[in-house]
């Protein structure tokens, strides 16, 4: 039973389920690199196994860098009252199991590039990909950009489904691309307020100890405009996404509204629902619409 236990605290610390955030993007780009791109290049025979190596890599490459997340901010977790209570600074797992594991999530990651053969680049990019994942971990140890590092690392999985599956880049997955750096920035923004004060204190880098409370919030919202306005633009270098696509469009910018109404400079309770539950419904919902559009 202890190594299942060891398991599922595992799981616990990396949050699987927030896997979610990402890997619906990675699929509305599969979905998209499938069906047809912008310039009437004939649609993609679909295989599924490019859709288990999508779903593999997203779920290696993220246990991966979240794992080493926590390797690397253990010392400082363990100073935070708001995260004392996490697996590695409580002593619930030990440093050489979450390292086991984040080795071979990331072992798991390169392998899963394999399933995309005979197209080469997805096994050829891991190893870079992977390095930049990690590297977001030491990022608020010297810039408040640490955000924006966070969604350019979650922008990949769009453009990285897509040249699984198309061998090339496209303009298409690098505007849906942008719409994931910037949410993820955003909301991102919106949960470091937490921790505002803390990293104050100890020299650590966001936008809300570099701006204030105040000011931090008015950049997160800036950034979910900005996503808002690429995906308004999807279509335009996409064309066959349509009505389906632009309805799912307007119920995310209500949304990011309510996301944003939530979160006030003085009442952040409410931080996590903002955080997990609505960027939730926008991840998913946002697939769907999209992937319906396509194969209806």
């Amino acid at each position: 039973m202890r190594p299942l236990r060891t398991l599922t605290h595992l799981l616990e610390m990396i949050r699987f389920s927030h896997t979610l955030f990402a890997l619906p993007f990675a699929l509305l780009s599969a979905v998209m690199a499938w069906y047809a791109n912008a310039h009437d290049v004939p649609p993609v025979a679909w295989r599924w196994q490019q859709l288990l190596g999508i779903l593999l890599a997203m779920v290696f490459a993220r246990s991966a860098a979240m794992a080493f997340n926590r390797l690397a901010d253990r010392r400082i977790d363990a100073l935070n009252p708001r995260t004392a209570a996490r697996h590695l600074p409580a002593g619930i797992l030990s440093v050489r199991s979450v390292t086991i594991f984040a080795v071979l999530c990331g072992a798991g990651f390169i392998a899963s590039t394999l399933l995309f053969f005979p197209n080469r680049l997805p096994l050829v990019l891991s190893a870079p990909v992977l390095l930049f994942l990690l590297g977001y971990s030491f990022t608020k140890r010297f810039t408040a950009l640490a955000h924006f590092w966070l969604g350019a690392a979650l922008m990949l999985a769009p453009i990285a489904a897509w040249i699984a599956i198309r061998g090339q880049l496209a303009l298409a997955p690098v505007v849906l691309g942008t719409a994931v750096l910037l949410w993820v920035a955003g909301f991102d923004i919106i949960y470091a307020c937490q921790d505002a004060a803390f990293d104050c204190e100890h020299r650590l880098h966001s936008v809300p100890a570099r701006l204030g409370i105040n000011n931090a919030l008015r950049v997160a919202a800036l950034c979910h405009l900005g996503m808002f306005v690429m995906l308004l633009l999807l279509p335009l270098v996409y064309p066959p996404l349509g009505v389906f696509y632009g309805c799912g469009v307007a119920v995310v910018a209500v949304l990011l509204a309510y996301e944003h109404w939530l979160v006030r400079p003085d009442d952040l309770d409410r931080v996590n629902l903002a955080f997990f539950h609505v960027n939730w419904v926008i991840s998913v919902g946002l697939f769907v619409v999209g992937a319906a559009d396509l194969l209806r």
